[in-house]
């Protein structure tokens, strides 16, 4: 039976295993975030939070546009188990740093997709991910200007009211 399935894609399992553990690396990337937004929120940082919901958001159509993908393509696609979300920080500062880290980390696996599709001619996967590529590349730019913002303005009296205020105008800043 799971030959005759095989005949009804042209994904190959190999790639469909791949693309499967980037629908887990999003899924997580959205936890972590809605994890972010609920610390931001706790503290008073109503623009962080407004701006790690979106985040959350985000994470999720990205995990659902490659769980689309896999089903189109006739694969199966898996909803991943998320655990080990990080619900502290020490500062705001550490959570955007975080989450600079995090999307620097997203950008590598998506490299590695990437790289998989070429290495096994699966132009249809690669041409997929080019989007993913070009997304990255802004959300790496909008995460690093935040964490810029902390050496800018920096954390003294009003400072991080200041900074808050700043994480909420960022996206717009990047055409978002």
């Amino acid at each position: 039976m799971k030959d005759l399935v095989r005949l009804k894609t042209s994904l190959a399992e190999d790639m469909e295993s791949i693309l499967n553990d980037q629908i887990k690396i999003e899924s997580n990337s959205s936890a972590k975030y809605l994890a972010m937004a609920s610390w931001c929120a706790e503290k008073g940082f109503e623009k962080a939070t407004t701006f790690f919901m979106t985040q959350a958001d985000e994470e999720r159509s990205h995990m659902l546009r490659i769980f689309n993908y896999i089903i189109e393509r006739g694969g199966k696609a898996v909803s991943p188990e998320i655990s080990n979300v990080r619900h502290e920080y020490d500062s705001l500062r550490e959570l955007c740093e975080t989450a600079l880290e995090q999307e620097i980390s997203v950008s590598n696996a998506i490299n590695r997709v990437v790289e998989a599709a070429r290495k096994t001619n699966d132009y249809a996967t690669d041409n997929f991910m080019q989007w993913f590529v070009n997304e990255q590349i802004e959300e790496e730019a909008i995460a690093r200007r935040i964490v810029e913002l902390f050496e800018i303005i920096g954390e003294d009296g009003v400072g991080l009211f200041t900074i808050d205020k700043q994480i909420g105008q960022v996206r717009e800043q990047h055409g978002n």
